[in-house]
């Protein structure tokens, strides 16, 4: 028998498949962009893009605790990704059958599953640079020394990633961070950089792919 339950307004289900979640986040996404369509033609791109963001993302919160999307089913994300799509399209009023990622890119909007991998690897990032609490790295065990080895080399180039044997297994921040941080690449990973110049630097390069 399959068990939901709420917490912290996330719905998980007794099989962490995000199922539950994504769909309650889909529908009242559609509900409330259903709502704004016929206000969005006497509104500026500006406007309309705040008004969007505003009652669309900010209260159904797509992007919120959205560490737990990662490595969701492909068709969660198509779903997900479906409310970006519409919410774009209602904003700058473009039709079906135009390709949807140059939109994305003028309204400075990273899909879905690369909304995803930013946040972990900001925390990582930051992590790494001792900007989280303790009890956040120390748990992630993505800083200081595991075992013999060093986990933060002189440049932070790479980070020990736990060997896991399911996809369940690789969803933890613990095994996701050090992942997703070494598929970065080494001009990213650089001790140097400061959090701000990551974050766009990261930001344009999840654009390229």
């Amino acid at each position: 028998m399959d068990i939901n339950a709420r917490m912290l307004g996330v719905v998980v289900d007794s099989h962490l498949t995000m199922m539950m979640h994504a769909s309650a986040v889909c529908r009242a996404a559609y509900y409330q962009l259903l709502q704004l369509h016929p206000l969005i033609t006497s509104l500026s791109s500006d406007a309309a893009k705040l008004l969007v963001q505003a009652k669309a993302f900010i209260s159904t919160r797509p992007d919120y605790c959205n560490l737990l999307l990662y490595r969701i089913s492909d068709n969660l994300y198509r779903h997900l990704q479906a409310i970006q799509n519409a919410a774009a399209r209602l904003i700058t009023n473009m039709r079906r059958c135009e390709h949807i990622t140059p939109v994305l890119q003028q309204l400075h909007w990273l899909p879905i599953h690369h909304c995803v991998h930013f946040k972990i690897v900001v925390l990582v990032y930051k992590a790494l640079h001792n900007l989280l609490p303790a009890y956040l790295t120390e748990n992630c065990q993505l800083v200081i020394v595991t075992g013999h080895r060093q986990l933060r080399s002189s440049n932070i180039d790479k980070c020990l990633a736990q060997r896991t044997n399911t996809r369940l297994g690789d969803r933890p921040l613990a095994s996701a961070g050090p992942r997703v941080w070494n598929s970065l690449p080494t001009q990213l990973r650089q001790s140097d950089i400061t959090l701000g110049q990551f974050r766009r630097a990261l930001k344009t390069h999840l654009f390229g792919h």
